[in-house]
């Protein structure tokens, strides 16, 4: 089983594709990552970019997605040293990075730019290891050792 933590950019990615998590991956992330899926898909509607149908519809592809939700104080006091370590003002995207360090194999995002701060800090994986199919229907391999 490979576990990886998802950001609102990747879980909005596979919500548009209606990709269902295969059985041998776990998700993770943080608790801040339901309000800023609804943040952003609000804001696509608001935009006029997204039609309000279908960010409901993305929500709720998303509500049923098998993620697992931390924000205990163990993630939350390293994401704060991890923001004070990397001179960062906010402890956001630290929050991700905080959780991959404690409990997952791999990060995945699609935002470029966090990807590259995370570089270093944190195993990335390509989105597309989500989609690996295990060998033999067992467990997968490591994640991919491309970076971003």
């Amino acid at each position: 089983m490979t576990r990886f933590v998802v950001d609102s950019s990747a879980v909005l990615q596979l919500a548009s594709e209606g990709f269902d998590v295969p059985s041998h991956h776990r998700l993770l992330a943080p608790t801040l990552l339901r309000s800023q899926v609804l943040s952003s898909l609000h804001e696509s509607v608001y935009r006029g970019d997204l039609p309000a149908t279908v960010a409901g519809e993305r929500l709720a592809v998303i509500g049923r997605m098998p993620i697992r939700l931390l924000g205990d104080g163990v993630l939350r006091r390293r994401a704060w040293d991890l923001a004070t370590q990397l001179g960062w003002a906010s402890t956001y995207e630290a929050e991700y990075l905080a959780l991959t360090q404690l409990q997952a194999d791999a990060f995945i995002t699609l935002d470029r730019d966090l990807a590259r701060r995370a570089q270093g800090i944190v195993p990335l994986a390509p989105i597309d290891d989500l989609r690996q199919l295990a060998p033999g229907g067992g467990t997968t391999s490591p994640p991919s050792s491309r970076r971003r």
